[in-house]
């Protein structure tokens, strides 16, 4: 991503709603589906700033990866360890077997071979071991914010899976989310692209319509993993080793 784009989230993770609301559903999803043992140790790959270390902390003994240098050092700040450094699809030094829970948050749709990148993580899980998937739905959604994130692709419900099933992983679930607030970013997109005024939506909202959406999508951590939700701006997957 470039360089912006990390400056921002440092800026505005802890306090934009996207980030705020997200981490609560990740949070319960991994709470109903993925029920780690109090001893789990967990690996975040593309940490970026360290924003779901945190929450992740909740669950076990975190691992981090991010290959930017500077979101790596806030990462390792917010960890309180150091951060590596290894990228995809190779994951070079991270060991074979060693985690029962990999997160791979809105990081998938950076990588040219994903496939090859499934592949890669399978490998570092326990037995029994699990892989937690976000990454941003609709082709057609495609905008600016891509752009400045440097995305090679969003994915439809059909080629998230397709990839799943390609890198030999068995799909324990598939879900849309972000969807109560789908129609007004769906809009969005579409007036920017009629009007040319396309923008890379990384600003915090005015505080009265940032709590508003923070709540609005914060609803959805009462559904997740219940019931399927209907199309959202992000799809997440939680696969395991067949």
């Amino acid at each position: 991503m470039e360089r912006v784009v990390y400056d921002r989230m440092a800026e505005l993770d802890g306090l934009h709603w996207w980030y705020r609301a997200r981490r609560d559903i990740l949070a319960k999803l991994i709470e109903r589906r993925i029920k780690l043992s109090k001893d789990a140790r967990i690996l975040e790959i593309g940490c970026g700033t360290g924003h779901n270390v945190l929450m992740l902390k909740r669950f076990g003994d975190v691992d981090a990866i991010e290959i930017d240098p500077a979101a790596r050092a806030l990462a390792t700040e917010r960890l309180g360890k150091e951060v590596g450094s290894a990228p995809l699809p190779e994951l070079p030094g991270v060991p074979d077997g060693a985690y029962d829970m990999v997160a791979i948050l809105d990081v998938l749709e950076h990588v040219e071979a994903d496939e090859e990148a499934l592949r890669s993580i399978a490998r570092k899980l326990k037995p029994g071991g699990k892989i937690l998937i976000t990454v941003p739905a609709h082709q057609w959604m495609w905008s600016a914010h891509d752009v400045v994130n440097h995305h090679q692709r969003r994915y439809t419900r059909k080629t998230f899976k397709r990839v799943i099933d390609l890198a030999g992983l068995k799909l324990n679930l598939l879900s849309y989310f972000n969807s109560l607030l789908f129609p007004l970013a769906a809009a969005a997109r579409l007036a920017g692209r009629v009007t040319g005024k396309e923008d890379s939506d990384d600003t915090l909202p005015t505080a009265p319509v940032n709590k508003l959406f923070e709540f609005l999508f914060g609803l959805e951590r009462h559904a997740i993993g219940r019931m399927p939700l209907t199309p959202g701006v992000s799809l997440v997957a939680i696969a395991s080793a067949a």
